[in-house]
């Protein structure tokens, strides 16, 4: 996906609140032109609303905007929470792959994601609003990274501390934070390998096998 390709469309059968309408116009906006091009105006005529609307949703247009990036991250997360295998028939470290795999391919990973990740990160230097964005977006994340590295662990009999399982989890993130950005920019032929080589980099910093033809 390129970064001038619109963003998804919601269902005809999904109902889409007024909250989520100028969330999403704050996405397309910035999308197409930068942070500078999300004005209250241009937010609310995407939207179809009034710019009074803005106010009777959020606090102010930061806010929305705020919301916004929370809103963008949760959904990069939720991408790749959602080709998780179920955990009653899939080995804990199986689990572990497919969600690394997942983080690095579309729809998680994407030039549209990546354009609007940066541009509402420059903005976190001069927002308090940001940075909370940023923060809770990359704990959620990371958590929830934490979790399936845990399991992993636990399943192979290697029980470890708390403190082992966030250092194990910042060292992941780390590594799929690189490979999303480059591979964000690379051609479609080019990303091929990412999401193995996203795996094998997570296999030597836990020294586990992620791979599915592992001799029982």
């Amino acid at each position: 996906m390129g970064v001038a390709e619109s963003s998804p469309r919601f269902a005809d059968s999904v109902p889409v609140s007024r909250r989520d309408a100028l969330i999403e116009a704050v996405l397309d906006c910035v999308a197409e032109g930068g942070p500078q091009a999300a004005t209250v105006r241009a937010i609310a005529a995407r939207a179809g609303a009034t710019p009074g609307l803005i106010r009777h949703h959020f606090a102010s247009k930061e806010a929305l905007v705020a919301a916004a990036f929370g809103a963008l991250m949760a959904r990069m997360l939720d991408a790749s929470v959602a080709r998780l295998p179920p955990p009653e028939t899939t080995p804990a470290r199986l689990r572990l792959a497919a969600f690394l795999r997942a983080a690095l391919r579309p729809p998680a990973m994407s030039g549209r994601n990546l354009l609007l990740w940066a541009a509402f990160l420059q903005m976190t230097r001069a927002d308090e609003r940001m940075r909370a964005a940023h923060h809770d977006g990359y704990l959620t994340f990371r958590n929830r990274l934490a979790g399936l590295i845990s399991a992993a662990l636990h399943e192979e009999g290697r029980p470890v501390t708390a403190e082992t399982v966030r250092r194990h989890a910042i060292a992941c993130s780390a590594v799929i934070d690189g490979l999303w950005l480059q591979a964000s920019v690379l051609p479609a032929a080019d990303r091929a390998e990412i999401g193995e080589t996203g795996c094998a980099a997570v296999t030597a910093i836990l020294d586990l096998d992620l791979s599915d033809n592992r001799a029982a």
